[in-house]
């Protein structure tokens, strides 16, 4: 993810990378971003230092970690500078913690960037509440390496599910069945999760009602989508009063 976005940044107008970000003792810090994303040589190196990074920045773009992120987050409240989050699995605490710091300046966190899924979250939310009486699974599949399950899309596409419904996502959820699980309850929102391969990111939305079902899907065959969707929110988000949104504020889907 970092170097399709520095590659996504070096071809975007308005836009111009001022530092790169890596974690302590990885092979390749001290060079050149630019030659690493497979272009010329940018003059800006790998670093392992995110305060001065983020004192050349007017934004920090983040695909780290769930303890990586909130620290980011810390620092960009700080420096008044636009972060856009798109790392997944975070905890409620790391929620939390992520929510303080848009306090103080603007952050977009998401658990997809793509602009795609981001229709498609919008879709699924008024699917469930227009077919109120339908089952809702939700069916992901990533490459063998990803670390977390449900993905951070399937999530965000449950969220949506749950609050088309009005009701919360935490007591509906159902992740995974195994042995005599017994009929499904009819408030269920399912998901599953499939990993092999190399697969960048699939998803389907299924809603099964009697006798018809509804699939809304999204694949991501690039990994590009969800850097330009990125890079959108942030220069989006330059000049935006401090708080925290989310990649539907971007697009203007947020009701």
């Amino acid at each position: 993810m970092g170097r399709a976005l520095v590659r996504v940044i070096a071809e975007t107008e308005g836009c111009e990378l001022s530092g790169a970000l890596e974690a302590k003792g990885h092979p390749d810090l001290g060079q050149d971003a630019g030659s690493l994303a497979g272009l010329k040589p940018l003059g800006v190196k790998l670093s392992d230092d995110p305060s001065a990074v983020l004192a050349a920045a007017a934004a920090i773009v983040d695909f780290t970690t769930p303890r990586g992120s909130v620290e980011l987050a810390a620092l960009a409240a700080t420096a008044h500078i636009v972060h856009v989050i798109g790392t997944t699995g975070c905890s409620p605490g790391d929620d939390a913690k992520i929510r303080d710091a848009a306090r103080r300046t603007v952050i977009v966190k998401s658990g997809n960037m793509s602009l795609g899924v981001t229709l498609l979250a919008a879709l699924v939310k008024r699917a469930a509440k227009a077919l109120a009486d339908f089952d809702i699974e939700i069916v992901e599949m990533h490459h063998g390496k990803k670390l977390d399950a449900p993905s951070g899309t399937a999530l965000l596409l449950g969220e949506a599910a749950a609050k088309g419904r009005g009701i919360a996502l935490g007591d509906h959820a159902v992740r995974g069945r195994d042995g005599h699980s017994g009929p499904r309850r009819q408030d269920a929102i399912g998901f599953a999760s499939l990993r092999g391969g190399t697969v960048v990111g699939e998803h389907e939305v299924i809603l099964a009602g009697p006798g018809e079902r509804v699939v809304l899907s999204h694949i991501a065959e690039d990994r590009a989508i969800f850097a330009r969707g990125a890079v959108a929110a942030a220069l989006w988000g330059q000049g935006k009063k401090p708080g925290l949104y989310a990649m539907a504020d971007v697009l203007g889907l947020s009701d």
